[in-house]
């Protein structure tokens, strides 16, 4: 009776084992699989500011530079005839109160960030998946909040900081193949 078990056992294990190997043939996993396998090379330019702030282009190109080469296979260049060129353009930047006290003095303050993004290769072909959102070809639509808290001691820069950061996420997340 052990040896039928045995024998039950090992077989199981070893059909298990073979439609996991077969079954898992052409998938891929890790980071590279996540974005475009024909790019190694991303130019960024210098992000345009429709903002009256001083330096929020630059303090974004930094943040996207940053986490392009902290979280894709990317290498950013400063040669515009790279595999491809991300472009951004920071169209404005808001500052919205949400809450007063007694006295309407600020409580709560949202800063909003709004960018245009395209991601093209050398030909000049959007490398991004089109979008539902009606803009012109290749080109995607990306805003981001952040809160302020004035009574809490938070300042307008560490604000702006978050924002810039969390914005700088999201158009690395647009650089991501489709599923």
């Amino acid at each position: 009776m052990k040896l039928n078990r045995a024998t039950l056992i090992v077989g199981t294990l070893l059909t298990l084992l073979f439609c996991l190997v077969a079954g898992c043939a052409h998938y891929q996993a890790g980071a590279g699989t996540l974005y475009a396998p024909d790019v190694q090379t991303v130019y960024v330019p210098m992000i345009e500011s429709d903002s009256f702030r001083r330096d929020l282009g630059e303090r974004l190109t930094e943040a996207v530079v940053k986490e392009i080469e902290h979280k894709t296979n990317f290498k950013v260049v400063g040669d515009p005839s790279a595999d491809s060129v991300l472009t951004v353009k920071l169209l404005n930047d808001a500052r919205v109160v949400v809450a007063e006290d007694g006295l309407d003095a600020p409580r709560y303050l949202e800063n909003q960030l709004r960018a245009e993004v395209s991601w093209i290769n050398r030909r000049r072909i959007p490398i991004t998946s089109p979008q539902v959102v009606p803009l012109p070809a290749g080109l995607i639509n990306i805003s981001q909040t952040s809160p302020l808290f004035p009574a809490a001691g938070q300042t307008v820069a560490s604000q702006q900081q978050v924002a810039i950061q969390k914005l700088a996420e999201q158009i690395v997340g647009t650089m991501e193949e489709p599923w």
